[in-house]
């Protein structure tokens, strides 16, 4: 992977944040996490990030989709749905896509399990505070979806 395209998807990731959320602040009234290639790029780990994944609740989901109709990809359907159902979202923000994942659920080993974040942190990124898995609570978040990427995310985050 090319430096230049993780040091522009970093920035692209801050404008994203920036613009994103200081409105999650806003109108979530559930706790939220940012996951996926988001986490990892902001846990350090050297990875791209094509867009910004937020898991919250399904009533949060709900409010951030009427607050942000106007921004709102209806064109855009997720890949792999049918190992992955929530109450889904992407809009159109500063730099790369937010995607909202309200009640995110995942197809397990046993079935459809419902994917919970049970250690956060606090990171600073472009002037905001973001919530993310801890690094080990991301290694298994994405392990726990098995996917190839996921995969290759959670040994970046081991190579920390």
């Amino acid at each position: 992977m090319a430096a230049t395209s993780v040091s522009h998807s970093r920035q692209a990731l801050r404008d994203a944040i920036a613009a994103a959320v200081p409105a999650l602040h806003r109108y979530c009234c559930d706790n939220w996490v940012v996951i996926g290639s988001a986490a990892a790029a902001l846990a350090g780990a050297k990875v791209e990030v094509a867009d910004l994944d937020l898991l919250t609740s399904v009533e949060d989901a709900d409010r951030l989709i009427e607050a942000w109709q106007e921004q709102r990809d209806l064109r855009y359907t997720p890949a792999a749905g049918d190992r992955f159902r929530s109450r889904f979202a992407r809009f159109r923000f500063p730099g790369m896509p937010v995607e909202v994942m309200g009640g995110l659920e995942y197809q397990g080993i046993r079935g459809w399990q419902q994917m919970q974040v049970n250690e956060v942190v606090q990171v600073t990124c472009a002037g905001v505070t973001v919530p993310i898995p801890t690094r080990v609570e991301q290694i298994r978040v994405l392990e726990s979806f098995g996917r190839p990427k996921d995969l290759q995310r959670a040994a970046a985050l081991r190579a920390l």
